[in-house]
């Protein structure tokens, strides 16, 4: 008997008919003999709608508050769910992440996980029910619900899956598991039936959307097998494994294109020490994650600094940056919101020359100019021109022969 916690994101319970087809596949999977654990996300879009719904009624939306709003929708579709398991009389009990002991930070809105203690899931499971836990939520060390994040039910089946010692963590959306690009982009992409942990959370980094980064982390960090898979064709799908070697090991493994992140370039800055830092520290306190960052050679004592933060963020950055611009020495800040990164991820090019230069050549073909360079042992990101980020992901998928 094997002990399998399985998560079930928003696509996968949008409605009453995925609610009972995955009901129905909980039975099946207990009808061979094992043991389940079930973690919940929102359905559908609920949690954009509640979001859009707050921000209607209000313009300050504390924290708290908004955490207990959102954390509604995860409640109510595991809920719904456990009530789908009683038709087809399969005994469950749901839990909300508190119930389920999961102890928190106070950070509203992105909260991290401090301990779980899940005594009432594994009483659950020695009764033979299926615990049916709402996704992305805890309970603050002051007593407060939480919000883990987007994507964060990914990281509460993970951390769960661990502390119950389970078997195997699945993680169930609308996609049929890995692949080596986009499939809407590059119809040929093609699924990865195994894929390296570091080689994941390189793609999650940098714009690879499920699953979530944090969840990858707490995977690898506990050694928790992680199968990614679809819940509409109940296909097997990408097994998430540590780094093998391997004489026919590829070299590249993917190409993630990311629309998702913004320019920031700062202008006339005084090239002196600390004056980086200072910019950088304003960004950090206000919680903005800077990535790619790029500073011009310098000219009669001043250069330019280029960085990429989230979309979201770039108002926010933007506006900071221009607040201490004297400070910095710097004459203008310009945001630029119609660049796109894409990646070349695969943990083959550590021991591969020429990975960039390949790269570097297929983008010149198509006269696609590359504005940012950033690398890792086993990525190289380039930015571009976010009208260019197709043609730019077919090329590469064609250069390193990842249809096959």
């Amino acid at each position: 008997m094997a002990l399998v916690v399985q998560k079930f994101g928003g696509t996968s319970v949008a409605n009453a008919d995925r609610i009972r087809e995955v009901a129905d596949h909980v039975r099946r999977s207990r009808d061979r003999g094992d043991q389940v654990v079930l973690v919940i996300s929102a359905m559908g879009k609920e949690t954009d709608e509640l979001l859009s719904l707050a921000s209607a009624v209000s313009t300050t939306q504390p924290g708290r508050e908004l955490d207990m709003l959102i954390t509604a929708g995860e409640r109510k579709a595991c809920a719904l769910v456990c009530m789908a398991l009683h038709d087809l009389e399969v005994p469950a009990d749901s839990f909300t992440g508190s119930q389920a002991g999961f102890v928190t930070d106070t950070n509203h809105g992105n909260a991290k996980i401090l301990e779980i203690t899940p005594g009432r899931v594994q009483a659950a499971l020695d009764a033979n029910r299926v615990p049916v836990v709402a996704g992305s939520q805890g309970v603050s060390t002051e007593n407060d619900v939480t919000f883990l994040g987007r994507g964060g039910s990914d990281t509460t089946a993970v951390a769960l899956a661990h502390t119950l010692m389970a078997d195997a963590c699945e993680l169930y959306t609308d996609v049929p598991g890995v692949f080596t690009t986009d499939p809407r982009v590059c119809p040929d992409a093609r699924k990865l039936g195994t894929i390296s942990f570091d080689e994941l959370l390189e793609m999650t980094a940098v714009g690879c959307p499920k699953p979530a980064m944090r969840s990858v982390e707490v995977a690898q960090n506990y050694g928790v097998k992680l199968h990614i898979r679809s819940a509409f064709t109940w296909e097997q799908g990408t097994w998430v494994v540590k780094e093998e070697s391997s004489m026919e090991q590829p070299i590249i493994r993917s190409v993630t294109p990311d629309t998702s992140e913004a320019k920031i370039t700062v202008t006339g800055v005084a090239d002196r020490p600390g004056v980086a830092a200072i910019m950088f520290r304003k960004l950090a306190d206000a919680g903005v994650n800077v990535d790619m960052i790029v500073q011009n050679a310098s000219e009669h004592g001043v250069t330019d600094i280029s960085f990429t933060v989230p979309d979201e963020d770039a108002d926010t950055a933007s506006d900071l940056t221009k607040k201490v611009a004297d400070e910095i020495g710097a004459t203008g800040v310009t945001a630029d919101r119609k660049i796109a990164r894409v990646s070349l991820v695969g943990a083959g090019m550590k021991s591969h020359p020429g990975v960039a230069a390949t790269m570097f050549e297929t983008l010149a073909q198509e006269k696609i100019n590359i504005e940012m360079i950033s690398t890792s042992p086993i990525r190289i990101s380039c930015v571009i021109r976010q009208d260019q980020t197709d043609a730019a992901v077919s090329a590469l998928h064609e250069a390193f022969d990842l249809s096959r």
